[in-house]
């Protein structure tokens, strides 16, 4: 795919922040590490993956074992799959309602952690775009990195449809949090289905399915473009452009930087 970056200088380098990493998947953004046009900074509390993410990106990209958090201590539910622990605990009987949903987000054990607010980190650097994935704590997140989130022009977070943990804010929630915060809903990035489990009749999979969570991406507001400075609408242009095919809008961003600029990016 053509990425964007080749209209841009060779200083333009996205600080990327990532709350819940792992190399469970691959990350968005690897293709930008790849190219030395992003900067990382990452934090998943489980050491051993921790450390995996250190050895695997390196250089100046750095992680730490951190719960992210409200600055106050919090109770781990650690489950069977640590891509499936959270400080929510998990909601057995709802689960237990889907195939293949329970077996995967079994609880194990209650561990006191302490949690650090975003906002009391003092060498994030500046953050263009931020990843998120915590099994349901990313709005008590958000609401304790205010600073983080007016620098920041792009969002990936989980959201969900259904309270698979127990008082799990939902994707309402999120978005209302974000749209006040200066951000737009820009579009559902896949979903996480199960079937309803329904013995003795077989699992039908593959048919419709109950929609229980996605990553919901969200952009700095649109409508307010001009108040966005040049350096960071070509990093709002090449994100969206060059992590989620959003070509309409980045040619969108790149109007208003030439507004600015006198340049011809958009053009280009």
């Amino acid at each position: 795919m053509w990425s964007l970056f080749q209209l841009l200088d060779d200083d333009c380098v996205l600080g990327i922040l990532d709350v819940g990493a792992s190399l469970i998947h691959a990350p968005p953004y690897a293709k930008l590490v790849a190219a030395n046009r992003a900067r990382l900074v990452g934090f998943e509390p489980d050491p051993v993956e921790c450390e995996k993410l250190n050895l695997h990106f390196g250089g100046a990209h750095r992680f730490y074992p951190f719960f992210i958090g409200d600055g106050n201590e919090a109770t781990y539910h650690q489950t069977n799959w640590v891509a499936t622990g959270s400080l929510y605990e998990p909601d057995t009987p709802l689960l237990e309602k889907f195939a293949n949903l329970a077996e995967v987000v079994t609880p194990e054990a209650q561990i006191r952690v302490a949690t650090t607010r975003l906002d009391d980190i003092a060498d994030l650097g500046d953050i263009d775009f931020f990843k998120i994935d915590v099994q349901g704590s990313e709005l008590n997140i958000f609401r304790n990195a205010r600073s983080v989130l007016e620098q920041t022009l792009v969002i990936q977070t989980e959201v969900s449809f259904v309270e698979m943990y127990k008082d799990l804010p939902l994707f309402s929630d999120v978005d209302s949090f974000l749209r006040a915060n200066g951000f737009r809903y820009h579009r559902i990035d896949g979903f996480g289905t199960r079937p309803f489990r329904s013995p003795p009749a077989p699992v039908l999979m593959g048919k419709r399915q109950q929609q229980l969570w996605s990553d919901a991406i969200y952009v700095k507001d649109w409508m307010r473009l001009d108040r966005l400075p040049p350096a960071k609408l070509r990093k709002y242009a090449a994100i969206v452009h060059d992590l989620f095919d959003s070509y309409d809008l980045a040619q969108a961003v790149l109007v208003e930087h030439d507004r600015q600029t006198g340049q011809r990016l958009a053009d280009r």
